[in-house]
């Protein structure tokens, strides 16, 4: 489904992302864990080409390219494969719930307004907010604009939801509705790479749980084995902090 070589990113003299290489199954549920400032975020946004690569090759799908010569067509072709979910929620303020997600479906899809609309409806249906058709980001909790944005992201019909720590910006009341509906994702084998700090929701839904560090993939493999076996110093030093306040 996804496939990264050798994938760098340089922010100046900064190393950011040093040599990557990842493999993600069609359906897989792969999290990535790690500490702050060491590239987990910027592996995703690398991924969706919101950030440009500095070297590299990635396969999304039937695609493969060189990072350095990705054309707009070619961008465009890896966004149609891959949503985006992002921390802060990026909704459109001046939109209702039903405009934000059937946004997509309209200007890039093309697809006609009644029938984006249609979409969209049956959409927030599925996400339990049917009632914030007509409402505004601003009149919905953190919880809901979150779940609004993951509606967005499931109009888009993309191969693989990329999650850049879709809770992090939630009070606690919120996080359990936004992790109850990715889980509901998860369930049906949608494809999803998540960035998180929500280490039981790793252990109850990750396929395979990474832990980056320094820029690099570090340790790898099933949530049984990466939270109660890890076999690298820095995973077992990590995991010992945040599980202090984070259990699984």
């Amino acid at each position: 489904m996804i496939k990264l070589a050798s994938l760098s990113k340089h922010f100046g003299g900064t190393v950011v992302l040093d040599g990557v290489d990842l493999t993600i199954e069609k359906g897989e549920i792969v999290v990535i864990i790690g500490p702050s400032g060491t590239g987990k975020s910027t592996l995703l946004r690398c991924i969706n080409f919101l950030e440009q690569p500095t070297s590299g090759t990635m396969t999304v799908g039937g695609l493969t390219l060189d990072v350095n010569r990705a054309t707009r067509k070619d961008i465009l072709a890896v966004r149609q494969q891959t949503a985006f979910v992002f921390q802060n929620y990026a909704l459109f303020a001046n939109k209702t719930g039903l405009q934000n997600i059937a946004e997509r479906l309209l200007v890039v899809d093309k697809w006609p307004k009644e029938k984006a609309y249609q979409r969209a409806r049956e959409i927030l249906d599925q996400i339990g907010l049917a009632d914030k058709a007509d409402a505004y980001p601003a009149s919905m909790s953190g919880g809901q604009q979150q779940r609004i944005g993951i509606g967005r992201a499931m109009a888009a019909n993309a191969e693989a939801i990329l999650f850049d720590e879709p809770t992090s910006s939630l009070d606690p009341e919120w996080v359990e509705e936004v992790l109850g509906l990715m889980k509901k994702l998860a369930s049906e084998r949608q494809t999803m790479i998540v960035v998180t700090h929500e280490m039981a929701f790793a252990r109850d839904v990750a396929d395979r749980v990474i832990f980056i560090d320094g820029g690099r993939i570090v340790e790898q493999g099933p949530p049984s084995q990466i939270f109660h076996s890890p076999k690298d110093p820095r995973t077992k030093d990590f995991l010992k902090k945040i599980l202090t306040t984070n259990p699984v």
